[in-house]
This record gives C-alpha cells, structure tokens and sequence, in this order.
C-alpha cells in the first residue's frame, strides 16, 4: 500500500468472540488488526455480556489492557500462546506460505482475575474459525470470491453471523445458538433472516452495570484474516 491509499484499504480481519458454552457468537468486528480495533472490539462485547466471564484470548498485546479497561475487576482473563514447529526448511517453507507451521505445544498464561485452568482454551473459537472459512468463501484465498470492497465484506460478514446464531442447528447443541443463549424461541427461516436486515438496524446495545456474579460462561476471542481490499 502507498501512504496515499485510503485506510479502508489492504488487509481486513474479523475479530470473533464466542461463547464456549453455547456456541454463539456474542461479538465481532471488522477491520484491521490494530490497536484502535481491539479496543472497538472488546467495548462492544462487554457492552453484551450481563454476567462476569472468563475470557480467553491469544498473545495479542492489546488484548489486556484493553480487557482491563472495558471490565475492571469483573472478568477473569488468560492468555494460550501456540508454541509452533521452528523446522521452516525447503518444501516446508513453501507449504506454510498460507498457514503456520505445526503446533508442537501451548502456553498457558493467567493475566489477571482467577480464571479456571481448565476452561483456559480456544479450541472452540478456533472451530468457528474453519465454520466461517468452509461457509462463506470471501476468505478462500486465490479466488476471485475472495473480497475486495470493505463494505460487501462486512455485509457478507453480518448476514453469516445472523445466520449462525439464529438459522443454522449446531450439532453438539441439537439447536441453534441463539435458543441455548434464551434470546430465541424457534429457529429462524431464510426470509425471517432477510426481513430482519432490510430493516433499520438497532440501536447499540447499551453497557451495563459492574456485576459481582462470578464466572458462569467462557468466551473465547480470535481474529481471522478476511481479504485484501481495494477500491475495485
């Protein structure tokens, strides 16, 4: 990219954080992988969470202090760093040219509150990592499905999400996401999902008060790289 070239251009991710018990996606966001990002990213999820949770993320930097700014006291938070194969030699190199080498091991590591070393994973998040990628192919690279407007992307982005927690029957819950979260009562059509998104979207949902529950839900956060955008 030039220093010329609009912000919205070049490299788009989706940022993801799921609820590990119920399966749904409680927040997202896209756009770059920055500082700016994370905190619009993790202000919008304590905006829909109602109880304290146990968070857990990769080793991104601003992953604590912005946690720590949006929740306080209320959240128990840890890190899981992979620990990757360092043989990049030959053919290897070739082959991870799209993907990172083979993980060989995890680091643990609890940044503050008193999270569960059990509940201390992303293995669900990253689950929903291949769910997005094998459902909706704006992230198949070397394609010509692979996005290139920021604003189809996040349009296509929405629409999945909606999709996920209200339309489409988890197999481990024997129900969509939204009915085990209580938020529906029956599992959504097609056109009820298109009658939704034509309409005025809502309002922001609005922070609430500090809660002294303790832990009750794990939500796991993952950022995807979406596409390469452009003006075309």
């Amino acid at each position: 990219m030039e220093a010329t070239d609009p912000a919205a251009w070049g490299d788009s991710y989706t940022w993801i954080a799921l609820d590990a018990t119920n399966k749904a996606v409680v927040s997202y966001h896209v756009g770059k992988r920055s500082w700016d990002d994370c905190r619009e990213f993790i202000q919008d999820l304590r905006a829909r969470l109602v109880q304290q949770v146990q968070i857990t993320s990769d080793g991104y930097a601003p992953y604590a202090p912005t946690i720590r700014a949006a929740f306080g006291h209320n959240v128990d938070y840890a890190q899981l760093q992979k620990v990757y194969d360092e043989d990049t030699e030959g053919d290897r190199r070739a082959q991870r040219r799209y993907s990172p080498g083979r993980v060989v091991g995890v680091e643990k590591e609890i940044v503050f509150g008193a999270p569960e070393e059990d509940k201390i994973s992303t293995s669900y998040v990253e689950r929903n990592n291949l769910t997005i990628r094998m459902q909706l192919r704006r992230f198949t690279r070397l394609t010509n499905a692979f996005s290139r407007k920021i604003e189809n992307h996040k349009a296509a982005m929405s629409l999945h999400i909606a999709w996920y927690n209200l339309c489409r029957i988890h197999e481990t819950l024997r129900t969509t996401p939204a009915m085990a979260l209580g938020v529906s009562n029956h599992i959504w059509t097609i056109g009820e999902l298109i009658e939704q998104a034509m309409q005025a979207p809502a309002a922001p949902p609005v922070a609430p008060p500090p809660s002294p529950i303790r832990p009750h839900g794990w939500v796991q956060l993952r950022v995807i790289q979406g596409g390469k955008l452009s003006h075309s």
